[in-house]
């Protein structure tokens, strides 16, 4: 087994809150990336909507396939610092600045050129980002052992991932991208975004930072990986052997399915704003800002939920809610039972749609997460390695390849039914936005649907916790028995030779 230290101290409240914060700077890219990246690409810049989804898609494939080479290395990397920070402190730089070029694009390039520089920019800011964020959200588990406690540091940091993601997202509605009075400007104009992208990437960067810092005062607490070469072979077993675990299999499975529709629902969710509903984006910063009142409810309560029900059982009932409630509003507009288009009541069952979805998706990720980080002492109890990060890339790597399909789904969907470029609200005809309604709603209720049939068969309780919890603090005692008697009987002179050094002659 891998050696814990121990007398690790309690987490205090100012190092959970630290470590929480780091949450913010994946968050901004996120949601800058779901919100906003296709539409700027695509109805800003110029390029074709199939050809921006692919684009998004190859570069989350990539991110997914670098993912668990950073976990494996990262699991096994010795340091001064430790395994996981020099990755987190190294990757605050590049991912600020790669971010900021993503959305400055050089003006007069021709769509070939545009095309290159929205890989490469793309790519880079994946592959920072991973640098960051995967070591950080590894260190989870090491924080804390306890299976009520872990929910509470992943409810923490999703609190964090609400305010800044959506946060940043209701500063771009309200202030970077402002539409003027007279219609003029707004996330369709192409000035806003310098100033939205400097402060994202300003953001990122002292996020990065901050929360590193944070817990540098855990590393001589965390886990050190054993001495040792090996070879990429036995490497390439290690890694099967690890996922080769029944309840991160369910878990990954669930994880694809949502990542499948998310991915969709992303792509397509600013269209739906402007088009389908023609909401302004005045209304649209407030159904962000409701959006944050939502997942801030779903994070107080996911750790209470968990407590009262079980992370499974808990989860399954937020997620089948959220589904439930998220596709009523699309579903009674395609049956003409939605007021209309600019109506007081509309805007309300959008307000109320947006606050229960909000939170009832955010505590179901809170408690997948958990559940997620309870599979690393079920895997090192099979097979004798601590592997978080392997863990969680890998779980990354499949829900992101298929993320990547959703939202090359999301641009397909636009060709499909020949959704226009430069469009306005108001302006599109309702055969097409019929059509898109009807591709999204079985889709996106099936992959669902498929992810809470998943998720019912995940088969580790807080019972079968703490009975992992147990198996390896007995098997940690007998290494360091084991230990203690080595040493001793090393200690012991030979016949008639030396004493050991430091024993009185």
């Amino acid at each position: 087994m891998t050696a814990i230290p121990s007398e690790i101290p309690p987490l205090k409240l100012h190092t959970k809150l630290l470590y929480s914060l780091g949450s913010v700077a994946n968050a901004v890219k996120q949601r800058g990336l779901a919100t906003f990246l296709m539409l700027f690409y695509n109805q800003v810049v110029g390029l074709p909507p199939a050809t921006v989804s692919g684009v998004l898609m190859l570069a989350l494939m990539f991110d997914a396939f670098v993912d668990p080479v950073v976990g494996q290395v990262s699991d096994n990397f010795r340091s001064k610092l430790g395994r996981r920070h020099p990755f987190m402190y190294f990757a605050a730089l590049p991912v600020a600045v790669a971010y900021f070029l993503l959305w400055n694009p050089p003006a007069g390039w021709g769509d070939e050129a545009i095309v290159a520089w929205l890989v490469v920019c793309l790519l880079t800011v994946r592959l920072f980002d991973t640098f960051f964020e995967l070591p950080s959200s590894a260190l989870a588990p090491e924080l804390t052992r306890d299976y009520n406690e872990r929910t509470s540091l992943v409810s923490m940091r999703a609190f964090f991932t609400v305010v800044g993601g959506l946060g940043m997202t209701v500063a771009a509605y309200q202030y970077f991208l402002a539409e003027n009075p007279d219609g003029s400007g707004g996330i369709l104009a192409r000035d806003g975004y310098l100033a939205y992208s400097a402060v994202s990437a300003v953001l990122i960067f002292i996020v990065i930072l901050a929360s590193t810092a944070g817990t540098h005062s855990r590393i001589p607490y965390l886990v050190q990986p054993p001495t040792r070469k090996i070879t990429f072979k036995a490497m390439a077993r290690e890694v099967a052997h690890t996922l080769n675990n029944r309840a991160f299999v369910i878990a990954t499975l669930t994880g694809m399915f949502i990542a499948v529709a998310a991915g969709s629902k992303n792509g397509l969710e600013i269209y739906f704003a402007l088009y389908f509903w023609e909401l302004t984006q005045g209304q649209l910063a407030i159904l962000t800002a409701v959006s944050v009142a939502g997942s801030l409810c779903g994070v107080v309560v996911a750790p209470h939920i968990a407590r009262a029900m079980g992370k499974k059982h808990g989860a399954i009932l937020m997620f089948a809610s959220a589904l439930a409630v998220g596709i009523t509003p699309i579903a009674l507009r395609l049956v003409g039972l939605m007021p209309p288009n600019g109506t007081d009541l509309l805007f309300v069952i959008l307000l109320l749609e947006t606050f229960f979805n909000s939170g009832m998706a955010v505590a179901t990720g809170v408690m997948l997460f958990s559940m997620v980080a309870d599979v690393v002492e079920d895997a090192e109890v099979k097979t004798g390695r601590r592997s978080e990060g392997l863990l969680m890339s890998a779980d990354n790597l499949f829900k992101k390849i298929v993320s990547g399909v959703g939202i090359f789904i999301a641009g397909s969907v636009l060709s499909m039914v020949s959704f226009p470029e430069g469009a306005r609200r108001g302006e599109v005809s309702p055969e097409i936005l019929q059509n898109m309604g009807l591709i999204y709603l079985p889709l996106v209720t099936l992959l669902y649907g498929m992810g809470i049939v998943c998720l019912s068969l995940f088969n580790i309780d807080k019972a079968k916790h703490e009975d992992n919890l147990r198996i390896l603090d007995e098997a940690g005692a007998r290494a360091t028995a084991a230990a203690h008697e080595a040493t001793d009987t090393t200690a012991q002179p030979l016949p008639g030779g030396p004493a050991p050094i430091g024993s009185k002659a």
